[in-house]
């Protein structure tokens, strides 16, 4: 049985809108918050163009634009019988799996991923606000049509409602930042102070163990002191994360192991079986069919394949559609099992070999594995795992309801219940710093060329070290905080009174960095802190009646927070023998191919 929900105890009514943007389906889940009652998860199940099929829990995340940048048709309107020829009439243009071009600049696809249209003037955050704009439409008009009194009740929380955005786990700060400023392009929220304190962020893979939480589906697991690993197939990405209960609890949970997130999605099957189907038909007149064929593995045969033993049809053409040597009879296209197969391969091979390294750096044993996501519905991705997972003394299990609603409703879930409190850091983080040169410690002996004199003490130093503030691989709650002293020194006094410092991340293979030249390529940086440094804890050194050597010095600590989906920061100084804190800003750098 899933954990008991308590009523909400806020001041006042709150709606609480979760959208998950896929790659391929997007979706969204919400819940009225109404004091003193129990908290209800629903979702959106009817949007435009799917009442006829009696409505649908998510719509294709694509959409059409005119020649003046005009959104004509998104989600399941884009997708209506003989939209294609209105497009072509009307000059439209279609965008889909754009998601995957907000994607971090270090993580490798590790497959191509089609370029956005050449001639839409648009950028990614321009899209992806447009997306957003179209779901939040969708969402007050569900809302206003399905509920007693909805006009009043979607007037009672328009202007209340807090967000949650999902993201794959390789999402990191600057695409947070990124999806904050499309929300604010698209109107859901007015300025981006407005956003900070009303949008929140979750991996998928955190969503999605909301969701098995509140479904029931660890209960088994959760009799012994044991991990769950979560594997989110989507359509772009996969993403594994593991969890197990906090000794003691019977609803804290924390991670056991670093995620992960792979370019191994649903789409990139669909783009393996493109290219073999291009490769196939090429020289014959059957190449000008391969956009219909492609389309027909996407709707039909990628779903129904369970055994690479029997042969595939794909009907794409009339009866007279023929030529055997190319397995085409009757307008359908033959294929052997063993080659669609080998379009999910690569897919599955990286699952497995992601599960394998999550168990092993686990710190607590992995005996449940749960599949959900849209790709999740594979028949032979799901019994190709469990051949390979029994083995390994795990079982594999996968939800019988909506696989799809996995992650809209366990965002709304993590907003609500909010069952994982540990998070594993996946890379180390720190700063580059100045260090007194030692001159009997190797590492500083071999940089001496480097090294230099400061002019305000007079002492020698050597620069380029990297001081960590969290390693790789760390368990940290959200209540711990990583606190860096720091002292700063200048001729100015108005400089000091505005602080930056950078959080570098380091990504590669050393297990100890310590020096930037070691791996100069694997060190990067993660943020800027920011903050406004009081006037009055400014102190005079160096008092001289001439001002050049007059220097200003000012000694303040920064408090970084990593246990959240997010890294938060605070000021902390001393005055009068007692702490105070203030404010800091985490500034991401902007991607100049996001602009």
């Amino acid at each position: 049985m899933p954990p008991t929900r308590s009523p909400y105890s806020g001041p006042y009514r709150k709606l609480i809108l979760a959208f998950d943007i896929g790659t391929t389906y997007s979706g969204i889940s919400y819940s009225v918050l109404d004091p003193g009652v129990v908290p209800e998860i629903r979702g959106v199940n009817r949007f435009p163009a799917t009442d006829h099929v009696g409505g649908n829990s998510k719509i294709p995340t694509i959409m059409y634009y005119d020649k003046n940048g005009a959104v004509c048709a998104a989600g399941a309107e884009a997708v209506v019988e003989g939209i294609d020829e209105i497009a072509e009439d009307e000059g439209w243009v279609k965008v889909e799996w754009f998601k995957l071009h907000l994607k971090p600049k270090k993580m490798s696809s590790g497959e191509m991923i089609p370029p956005l249209p050449t001639n839409l003037n648009k950028t990614i955050i321009e899209i992806f606000a447009d997306f957003m704009k179209y779901l939040y439409q969708c969402t007050g008009d569900y809302i206003k049509e399905t509920h007693g009194n909805g006009g009043s009740l979607w007037s009672s929380v328009e202007n209340r409602i807090h967000f949650v955005l999902s993201h794959p786990n390789g999402w990191e700060g600057p695409q947070q930042n990124q999806m904050r400023r499309a929300a604010v392009l698209a109107g859901l929220v007015p300025d981006m102070t407005a956003a900070q304190d009303r949008i929140s962020f979750v991996t998928e893979g955190e969503a999605s163990l909301h969701f098995c939480i509140q479904n029931g589906l660890s209960t088994e697991a959760l009799n012994e002191r044991s991990g769950i690993l979560i594997v989110d197939a989507g359509g772009g990405t996969v993403d594994i994360s593991s969890y197990a209960l906090r000794s003691g609890s019977t609803t804290d949970f924390e991670e056991i192991a670093a995620p992960q997130c792979h370019f191994h999605g649903s789409v990139f099957v669909t783009r393996r079986a493109e290219a073999f189907f291009k490769d196939h038909l090429k020289n014959s007149q059957f190449i000008f069919d391969v956009p219909i064929i492609t389309e027909m593995f996407d709707k039909t045969t990628k779903l129904s394949f369970k055994n690479d033993q029997d042969p595939q049809y794909i009907r794409f053409g009339t009866a007279k559609d023929r030529d055997l040597s190319l397995g085409i009879r009757a307008g359908q296209l033959k294929l052997p099992g063993s080659d669609v197969a080998s379009f999910f391969k690569p897919s599955f091979e990286c699952i497995v070999s992601a599960i394998k390294e999550q168990k092993s750096l686990a710190k607590i044993p992995i005996k449940s594995v749960f599949l959900v996501g849209g790709f999740a519905a594979s028949s032979w991705l799901y019994s190709q795992l469990n051949k390979v997972i029994e083995p390994l003394d795990m079982s594999l299990s996968r939800p019988d309801s909506h696989l799809s609603k996995a992650v809209a409703d366990g965002a709304v879930s993590f907003y609500i219940d909010h069952f994982v409190s540990v998070r594993v850091a996946k890379f180390f983080y720190g700063t580059f710093c100045v260090a007194p040169y030692l001159p009997f410690k190797p590492d500083h002996v071999s940089r001496s060329a480097s090294t230099f004199i400061n002019k305000t003490n007079g002492k020698r130093c050597i620069n380029g070290m990297f001081d960590v503030i969290l390693p790789k691989n760390t368990a940290v709650s959200e209540a711990k905080e990583f606190r860096e002293n720091y002292q700063q020194v200048s001729s100015s006094r108005q400089e000091l009174l505005k602080i930056t410092s950078s959080v570098i991340c380091y990504r590669g293979a050393l297990t100890n960095p310590r020096w930037q030249d070691e791996d100069s390529g694997g060190y990067s940086t993660c943020c800027i802190i920011e903050a406004q440094i009081p006037d009055q804890i400014i102190t005079t050194i160096n008092k001289s009646a001439s001002p050049k050597n007059t220097y200003y010095s000012v000694a303040f600590d920064i408090v970084l927070l990593f246990g959240h989906t997010e890294m938060k920061a605070q000021l902390c100084w001393r005055e009068n023998g007692r702490e105070k804190r203030g404010p800091a800003s985490v500034i991401y750098e902007q991607s100049p191919e996001l602009l």
